[in-house]
């Protein structure tokens, strides 16, 4: 697959924003990396930890879709999801 940038959503970067959570050059690139890997084993809808951080992403659109911090994560439910990263 040809390596493209993923992009944020408005509202993943509303929620980036609100939950004070920053990505350094080398996490987008590790986030980059885990897409490539989900869309090679036919992944739709992916949920990435990485650090601190929940992502959702539509791996078809290489768009983050929501951001949470390891305080929101605690006791929710992911839907709609058909894979998952730990990077």
């Amino acid at each position: 697959l040809p390596a493209q940038g993923v992009k944020f959503s408005q509202h993943a970067q509303d929620r980036l924003k609100a939950r004070n959570i920053t990505f350094s050059a080398n996490d987008l690139a590790n986030l980059e990396g885990a897409v490539n890997s989900v869309a090679q084993k036919g992944g739709k809808e992916s949920l990435v930890m990485m650090g601190d951080a929940a992502l959702v992403v539509s791996v078809k659109n290489r768009t983050v879709v929501t951001a949470m911090d390891r305080s929101q994560m605690k006791g929710n439910v992911f839907t709609n999801i058909d894979s998952a990263v730990i990077i």
